[in-house]
């Protein structure tokens, strides 16, 4: 079985990494799955915390959130559009 290539230190699975990235995961979604993974005492496959979905935000709210995380074209979206980018990010 062949060594998986090395991502870098950022990356803990680097296997995983890789298999990640071969289904289409983007880089950052890869990264935070491997390194959940990799580490013990977080579990990525059990179900989330306990936050409303996002439809029972408000439109602010949900805005701020896609400005934590970097979403382009947020000022222009929708509630509708703001739930789908953040879902799929």
């Amino acid at each position: 079985m062949a060594k998986a290539k090395d991502h870098g230190p950022s990356v803990k699975d680097d296997k995983l990494y890789g298999d990640l990235r071969d289904k289409g995961m983007s880089k950052e979604k890869a990264a935070r799955i491997a390194n959940a993974r990799a580490n013990d005492t977080m579990h990525p496959s059990r179900k989330g915390g306990k936050a409303p979905p996002y439809e029972d935000w408000t439109k602010d709210d949900l805005y701020a959130r896609a400005q934590e995380i970097g979403i382009d074209g947020r000022s222009d979206m929708t509630k509708a559009a703001l739930i789908k980018a953040l879902r799929t990010h």
